[in-house]
């Protein structure tokens, strides 16, 4: 019973922190009462605020996201899992995630953009902690590879797109200039530095796909917005574009080798 207690400890943690974060994604559409996120801190996250804020229908990933969440929630629970290594690495992880995502909501409802960037650059390494950690093992199961590894993948790779946004929104809240730059040359700057970071988790990935897909879902909503809605740019959408294109080819062309070298990437493997 002494070993399994900390194990119970982490389960009822993460299903906490669940809850939590529902509440809190509630709170930032609106359920309760408050202002939803897009209107929130005088509109500054809207799809229209800056060149990197991708448009509307970008935000629905995440809904897919916290289904992912509450699969991963009931996943962990099982008896089978209770002892399992990946989940005793990644369990503290990922309540923490959450925890943070509904602090995002609050410190945006708040009007706090400065502390939003905070939290959500705190939200961006614990899930990149996460990646690091579940691309050490493989799923026991085509169930595990979608649930853990796909959830977490896409929370992580949207994520990535968001903080963008995110930032953008705060140096324009205050102010920020650009040093005398035209803001395309930030915008395109920034999606050139994403592309990197997502070749990069492709590669150390070993080709994980849903991470791969949810940044490239964010860049292509970039894409969208820019060139049917205000601000328009055109230089920053095909940027953003592009970025979606190298992102994913990327994560297929890895994923594409590793299964031609018999590495058994199948259904053992992440989604």
């Amino acid at each position: 019973m002494k070993n399994q207690s900390p194990d119970l400890r982490r389960q009822i943690a993460v299903t906490v922190s669940l809850v939590v974060c529902i509440v809190g994604s509630m709170i930032g559409v609106g359920v309760f009462g408050g202002t939803p996120i897009a209107q929130a801190a005088g509109g500054a996250l809207a799809a229209d605020s800056t060149l990197l804020a991708p448009a509307t229908p970008a935000f629905s990933i995440w809904s897919v996201v916290y289904a992912g969440l509450v699969a991963y929630t009931v996943w962990q629970w099982l008896p089978s899992q209770r002892s399992n290594q990946r989940q005793r690495s990644l369990g503290w992880i990922v309540a923490v995630s959450m925890i943070l995502n509904a602090a995002w909501i609050l410190s945006v409802q708040a009007g706090f953009l400065f502390v939003s960037v905070l939290v959500i650059l705190a939200l961006l390494i614990t899930l990149v902690l996460a990646f690091l950690r579940y691309s050490q093992s493989r799923a026991g199961s085509w169930v595990e590879a979608v649930v853990v590894d796909g959830t977490l993948g896409l929370y992580l790779g949207w994520t990535s797109v968001a903080v963008c946004a995110n930032i953008a929104a705060a140096l324009k809240a205050a102010g920020f200039g650009g040093f005398g730059l035209r803001p395309e040359v930030w915008s395109v700057a920034v999606l050139v530095v994403v592309a990197v970071v997502g070749i990069a988790l492709a590669i150390k990935g070993h080709g994980r796909l849903a991470l791969a897909a949810a940044i490239a879902w964010g860049l292509v909503w970039i894409t969208v917005g820019r060139s049917a809605d205000a601000p328009e740019s055109f230089p920053t959408a095909v940027a953003a574009a592009v970025a979606a294109a190298l992102v994913l080819g990327a994560a297929i062309t890895v994923r594409a080798r590793s299964v031609m070298a018999g590495a058994g990437v199948g259904v053992a493997h992440d989604r």
